[in-house]
């Protein structure tokens, strides 16, 4: 079982930087304190991998054959991966970090299913479109209820803070039954556990994550990437949960850090304001090309040292 350390290493890195996506606004904005958030969203990761991981796992494990072996291989490099692309400041997602290093084996096997790999890029460059798509309704009609209540300040604030706590454990719940999948798809198509297992696994260790280790990125990545309104930052959250978990439903892992993005352009869209950089565009255009690229890269690296022999001169 000592094999499966890769993949809770991977769903560790994953839980401490995609919690501030579920939950960043609501605690740099100080609505929320960060460890009633985090313990909010580690129960509720758990959750929903348990009860929403098995489409994704299904899919990955799918995409190509894999061996013990190859599945360490694949999550070492996924991430390392997260780790580079974390360093250059990039949006890195776990997800693409997988499937690139899945990929990668799957040309070493030269054996990869092409039409879930498809199904899987297609919903790629979806999902921020989708979460563009969703927040713009999804606005108008939160503020339309939210006008008619005619609430006070003290009340409004209430009310608030109860949406962002909804919304975020929505968000949790959706990143668990997601994410499940990038942290231990490969080893169920390994063979070495089994899918309730595996679900089992992929949310703790993401849940492990956020209570050890995502406080310093839930107080400054929220505010970074969100400049918006309690109100505005409520639907952003709410839109980016609904959008994870469509994609779920389908099967395939997303990057929660590219629907959030998604959703904060459709707030931007509807209010005639530039929330999102052309800089944050292109960083997340790159890091779409880059980051499977880069997993497959150094997935097929590591597959190759790892079956040097040695031939001493005779």
């Amino acid at each position: 079982m000592f094999s499966l350390l890769g993949g809770v290493f991977l769903g560790w890195s994953l839980g401490s930087n995609d919690a501030a996506n579920v939950f960043g606004t609501a605690v740099s904005s100080r609505m929320l304190k960060f460890w009633t958030s985090a313990v909010i969203a580690a129960v509720f990761v758990v959750i929903g991998a348990i009860v929403g991981g098995r489409p994704g796992i299904e899919t990955l494990k799918g995409l190509t054959s894999i061996r013990l072996d190859q599945a360490v291989i694949s999550s070492v490099a996924a991430a390392v991966t997260v780790t580079i692309m974390t360093v250059l400041g990039l949006p890195v997602s776990a997800s693409q970090a997988v499937v690139g290093a899945i990929i990668g084996i799957g040309i070493l096997n030269n054996q990869i299913n092409l039409s879930g790999l498809l199904k899987v890029v297609t919903c790629w460059v979806g999902t921020p479109t989708g979460a563009v798509i969703i927040s713009i309704p999804l606005y108008y009609a939160m503020a339309a209820i939210y006008n008619r209540l005619n609430l006070n300040v003290f009340r409004s604030d209430g009310l608030l803070r109860f949406g962002l706590i909804a919304a975020g454990s929505y968000g949790a719940y959706a990143l668990g039954a997601n994410s499940a999948a990038n942290v231990t798809a490969v080893f169920v198509g390994a063979g070495l556990i089994t899918v309730f297992f595996a679900t089992l696994v992929g949310g703790a260790s993401i849940a492990l994550g956020i209570l050890t280790n995502s406080r310093p990125v839930m107080e400054t990545v929220g505010k970074k990437l969100v400049k918006l309104d309690p109100f505005s930052a409520f639907v952003v959250a709410l839109g980016q949960a609904i959008t994870v978990h469509i994609y779920t439903l389908i099967g395939v892992p997303v990057s929660t850090s590219q629907a959030v993005v998604g959703a904060v352009i459709g707030i931007g869209i509807v209010k005639g304001v530039n929330t999102v950089s052309k800089k944050t565009l292109k960083n997340i255009l790159l890091a779409w090309i880059l980051t499977p690229a880069v997993s497959c890269f150094i997935a097929i690296i590591i597959d190759f040292a790892y079956h040097l022999h040695y031939i001493p001169h005779q």
